[in-house]
């Protein structure tokens, strides 16, 4: 196979580009998982292609209702839904079962009736003489009237025993694997049910999935799915071999294999514990082992136009955190108003004012880095009397302090302009009449009005919260001292 050097809005084969994601519902979608979705989504778009979902659920015992649906509302959060409902491997059984049979119909499959004892025996043996374990069944060439009567038996293909296997990966390269070192994979179960490797191979062919684009950990799988392909191409009119594309996988900062204490969470802890956004996080994903030049900030739609899966790097790539919090703060920025006060709407208590908060977002955000931040910075707009202060900013509130805040109060119940200019313009008078830097009344100010010493600007926060809540603050520190 090689390259497809195609452009956008090209096909192969005369069919069009059709790629997919395969997630198995056994925990959350990882970040992993959700890169390697994007790399198909954006595949699939940049060659106006169909990308599509499956959900690979034939492990019962571990596949879950509630991981299935983390991994649509973490696709969905990311804007990586599947062009068409998606495929639920396990209702397809019975058709994984019908390629079995005629794999064996046509000899390229054998029932297999060793038993698990007499594997674990020569597998011990394989290991004791130091020698690789490949499985040598004698059922491989046996005939029907030599199969035992009511004995249970897998289905294995039979691979080939010469010549070499060469995969000519779109990220990898050539990669060239000699076929005495493939197995006669097991196709059905003794219980009659399709293995992974089986179901799999199925599901691409009947997706018409033209690209397998997955983690570089399935590189020895695609050899032995190759095996299956192949043998299909004599029974059911020919199967194409697909193209493959694997992913080098994500390591830590420290070249580890990425874990949870690198950042390695669900998608969904991204969101709600993180406070990320879903544009900041696709970016990332995105430069995660794949780049533009020196380009760090790409729009969804720039990214459509550059992405071409030759420029995916062979070469793990490194989670970094700080970076990621760092692009997230870009979007913050960036992000309109009325959506980033929803988000923190959602993370504060009580009632909350979303016209009062909309307005607050241009000075809110531009400290932010998450919407966790951002929702901590905002929770003073609606905080009650008496005013909860931090223990650096009561450090403030010295009796000195509070006498100046008593005339702050003053001067401030005179003013009838209630707006940046004014106020800002008639406390650096009063500053001026004191003999004191600005700084002397502006930082017991802003502890008497937030409870913290670090906020928005001192006379944004006035406007934001009004003259009759900004007096009621000041007041409720500078009476304290008056008591």
């Amino acid at each position: 196979m090689a390259s497809t050097g195609l452009g956008a809005g090209k096909t192969v084969s005369g069919g069009t580009v059709v790629t997919r994601f395969a997630p198995s519902p056994t925990g959350y979608l990882h970040i992993g998982g959700a890169r390697t979705a994007l790399f198909n989504w954006l595949f699939a778009r940049h060659h106006g292609g169909k990308y599509l979902l499956r959900i690979e659920d034939t492990d019962r015992a571990r596949s879950t209702e509630p991981a299935i649906e983390a991994i649509f509302d973490g696709l969905s959060w990311l804007g990586l839904g599947g062009d068409e409902p998606a495929v639920f491997q396990f209702a397809r059984s019975a058709r994984h079962a019908e390629v079995a049979a005629k794999l064996l119909e046509s000899g390229d499959a054998y029932r297999c009736y060793l038993t698990q004892a007499e594997l674990t025996a020569r597998r011990e043996a394989a290991q004791a003489e130091k020698r690789p374990f490949r499985i040598q069944s004698e059922w491989r060439d046996a005939t029907p009237d030599q199969y035992p009567a009511d004995t249970p038996y897998v289905v294995r293909i039979k691979a080939p025993r010469d010549g070499e296997t060469v995969i000519n990966d779109l990220v990898q390269g050539s990669i060239t694997v000699s076929n005495v070192e493939l197995d006669d994979f097991i196709l059905l179960r003794s219980d009659g049910t399709p293995t992974y490797m089986l179901a799999v191979v199925v599901d691409d062919h009947d997706m018409g999935v033209t690209h397998v684009i997955r983690g570089d950990d399935h590189i020895n799988n695609a050899f032995r799915q190759l095996v299956l392909i192949r043998a299909m191409h004599g029974v059911e009119g020919g199967w194409p071999d697909p193209f493959y594309a694997h992913i080098p996988l994500i390591h830590g900062a420290d070249g580890a294999k990425l874990s949870k204490r690198h950042g390695a969470l669900g998608v969904d802890a991204y969101r709600d514990e993180m406070g990320l956004l879903p544009e900041a996080v696709v970016n990332y994903l995105l430069r995660l082992g794949w780049g533009h030049g020196d380009e760090e900030i790409i729009s969804r739609e720039q990214a459509i136009e550059w992405f071409d899966i030759g420029n995916v790097g062979k070469g793990a790539a490194r989670f970094d955190l700080a970076k990621l919090l760092n692009l997230n703060g870009h979007y913050l920025r960036e992000a309109d108003d009325v959506r980033l006060a929803g988000l923190v709407a959602a993370r504060l208590a009580g009632d909350v004012d979303l016209d009062l908060l909309t307005r607050a977002m241009p000075v809110l955000k531009v400290r932010a880095k998450d919407v966790n931040e951002l929702a901590a910075s905002a929770a003073f707009l609606f905080a009650q009397l008496p005013l909860a202060i931090e223990e650096k900013a009561a450090a403030l509130l010295t009796d000195a302090a509070r006498a100046l805040l008593a005339q702050v109060h003053d001067r401030f119940g005179a003013e009838t302009d209630w707006t940046i200019e004014a106020l800002e313009a008639s406390l650096k008078a009063m500053a001026g009449e004191l003999g004191l830097g600005l700084g002397k009344l502006a930082q017991p100010l802003r502890a008497a009005l937030t409870g913290q010493t670090t906020s928005p600007g001192i006379f944004d926060v006035l406007v934001l919260l009004g003259r009759d809540e900004s007096l009621a603050r000041i007041v409720a520190q500078a009476h304290i001292l008056q008591a």
